[in-house]
């Protein structure tokens, strides 16, 4: 049986809007200048605090790191409200579900504003579990994913539907196989390089998925 595993945010979800004013409202409580999506992509990886140095051009302090991510949580809460599904997710998780194969979500987000925001979207009824990030600040995407992995046990192959290069770096480092969705954290370009197949549309990387042994 296929299981595919989602990322949240700028997979299902299109924040990256939401994501980018956080951003600015953290550096601007920094002093440091905006940026616009195209400088959010040039710049984004994991740790995040790495993202925040290459931004700065320079290291983060303990005490500057502190500010940001308070800063940045409090403004993307803030602006929950503006955030949608993606195009073609609903209509992707249904054609999953309908093609009998099971399905759970896994973001770094925090675990308890993740899952009633899944509930809210009418998504929650399709996963066997929804993960989220349980508190350590510090956690990479691939414990994460192993932990999820262990907790869902024995699902038969597994897919994971991400939109940024540390979703496909989990991916390899857990034996999961990976697609990777062109509307969130990276450029097409940089997503090339992680030699994974890469969909436009939720519905192309729903039927990736479905056909990938």
């Amino acid at each position: 049986m296929r299981h595919v595993i989602w990322d949240w945010n700028g997979t299902l979800v299109d924040d990256l809007p939401v994501v980018v004013a956080a951003v600015n409202t953290s550096l601007a409580e920094l002093g440091y200048p905006p940026i616009d999506a195209d400088g959010y992509r040039n710049h984004y990886t994991r740790p995040v605090r790495v993202f925040y140095n290459r931004l700065l051009g320079r290291e983060v302090t303990d005490a500057e790191w502190a500010r940001i991510d308070a800063t940045f949580h409090g403004a993307y809460e803030a602006g929950l409200h503006q955030i949608e599904l993606s195009s073609g997710a609903f209509d992707a998780v249904s054609a999953i579900h309908h093609a009998g194969a099971t399905q759970s979500i896994l973001s770094m987000w925090w675990h308890d504003s993740l899952v009633p925001e899944v509930e809210r979207r009418g998504l929650t009824r399709f996963m066997l579990r929804v993960d989220g990030n349980l508190g350590n600040k510090g956690d990479t995407k691939t414990g994460t994913l192993q932990r999820h992995l262990d907790a869902l046990g024995r699902v038969g192959s597994v897919v994971m539907i991400g939109d940024s290069l540390d979703d496909a770096t989990a991916a390899a480092a857990t034996g999961v196989s990976c697609i990777l969705y062109d509307g969130g954290s990276h450029h097409l370009a940089a997503m090339k390089q992680a030699g994974v197949p890469i969909a436009t549309t939720l519905a192309e990387a729903s039927s990736i998925a479905l056909a990938a042994r």
